[in-house]
């Protein structure tokens, strides 16, 4: 039988957060799937905050590519973190926002007082998300697969062509086209380039900055602060401690170099100006302000207020300009008083679009139907330590990295606010106003 909880009704607290290093895919964490990473968080963050398993009332991840062997990840997840399985787990799937989802989920449920100690964050293995085959090679799969003698398994073998093995290299990429505009995300960005007149100049000045930041973050040890090391299976000999991502030797020179991926002819957008396809894992510890103080008082911070938009799928990374201002007003705060911003690093051009678009009183009155703009975001408090272009994107986890990256930050500047936001496929925006005490 379940644990009875009883309702606090006094809001909801992040306690602390942890998550694994985000490593390119197909390397190092190609062996470990979304299940494994997430467990490596989950049981990490439980150790460092000296949280038994059967304290906690729910589990809640956000995972995109919710993998077939392991439906509603966030169970299984639970389960082989030690969670009793009298516990419940939920995993959301809200595209690139999903982390972020899973954590606004948790502090609702706090606040409605349905638990007082909840588990959030999300995990992605990028590297292990299926290719897409066309149907006609599953059918000749199945064919060669039931085609009985060796002549008859000969005959069904000479049915297969080239290309039945070139469409599969593009799995991920289907998987990141928006169905209803019939863009990628990286064709996307491309189109937010054109309409704000982002120069490929622009872009790359801007990828160079998060690779700096990142580095400098990494090196210092802020980046340590939420980044746990993992050893790598099977035989555990290795063991990756910082984000693989980052390249200490960027330059302007070499990002320069690199040919336009989605709009060959005429486009800006490359791969050095686009986040890393990368895996990770991300878990944070939610609380009733009633358990924090009985947990010792400490506490992260809390989610102020949140908003979730729909935008035009063909803009797809404009979502953080219309759900920031919504954010903002549902936290009676303007953008003056942000003292972090972190908006995900889907495509450089994406978040100068939405810099540009934020500070905009003609975008404020034509799309948001308000009198004047929200303001320009300072460049130093954006992305401080780098972003996603640097750092990577394991889509399902990215949202709650930006949740404890912020809050961090914060930390470490005594600031009261922050502000955290990501674009979402599909055409919707996340943004998160963050306080401290």
């Amino acid at each position: 039988m379940g644990k009875s909880v009883k309702s606090t009704g006094n809001g909801a607290v992040i306690l602390e957060g942890y998550r694994t290093p985000f490593v390119r895919a197909w390397q190092n964490f190609r062996s470990l799937s979304a299940v494994e990473l997430g467990r490596i968080a989950v049981t990490e963050l439980l150790y460092r905050t000296e949280t038994r398993a059967d304290e906690i009332d729910e589990t809640i991840l956000g995972n995109v590519a919710q993998p077939a062997d392991a439906a509603n990840i966030a169970r299984v997840v639970a389960l082989r973190s030690g969670i009793p399985q009298s516990r419940p787990a939920l995993s959301v799937h809200r595209n690139c926002a999903s982390g972020l989802e899973a954590v606004i989920q948790a502090a609702a449920r706090i606040r409605a007082g349905e638990a007082d100690l909840i588990v959030a964050g999300g995990t992605e293995s990028m590297s292990q998300i299926p290719f897409i085959y066309p149907d006609s090679f599953a059918y000749k799969m199945l064919t060669l697969g039931r085609a009985k003698g060796l002549f008859a398994k000969f005959r069904a073998a000479l049915r297969f062509r080239p290309r039945d093995l070139i469409r599969p290299l593009f799995g991920l990429e289907q998987g990141l086209t928006d169905p209803v505009s019939g863009l990628n995300m990286g064709e996307t960005a491309e189109v937010l380039a054109n309409e704000f007149h982002i120069t490929r100049e622009e872009q790359d000045r801007f990828a160079h900055r998060s690779h700096e930041r990142a580095t400098r973050a990494a090196e210092s040890g802020r980046l340590g602060d939420e980044v746990i090391p993992v050893p790598v299976p099977p035989k555990y000999r290795e063991t990756v401690e910082s984000d693989t991502g980052p390249r200490p030797d960027s330059s302007l020179e070499g990002l320069s170099r690199l040919r336009p991926v989605f709009d060959r002819k005429t486009g800006t957008v490359t791969a050095g100006n686009s986040s890393q396809i990368t895996d990770g894992g991300v878990a944070c510890l939610l609380a009733s302000a009633d358990r924090a103080r009985l947990m010792g008082g400490r506490s992260l911070g809390r989610i102020r207020a949140s908003a979730v938009v729909g935008v035009d799928p063909r803009r797809m990374g404009l979502g953080p300009a219309f759900a920031a201002p919504l954010a903002l007003e549902r936290a009676g705060l303007s953008l003056k008083e942000m003292a972090v911003v972190e908006i995900n690093e889907a495509f450089a051009a994406q978040v100068l679009a939405c810099c540009k678009a934020m500070a905009s009183d003609e975008f404020a009155q034509r799309e948001l139907d308000r009198p004047s703009a929200i303001g320009e975001i300072d460049p130093e408090i954006l992305n401080c330590n780098g972003g996603a272009i640097a750092l990577g994107h394991p889509v399902g986890a990215t949202g709650a990295r930006l949740v404890i990256t912020t809050l961090k930050e914060m930390a470490r500047r005594d600031a009261q606010f922050g502000l955290a936001s990501l674009c979402v496929g599909g055409g919707q925006g996340v943004a998160l106003i963050l306080e401290r005490s």
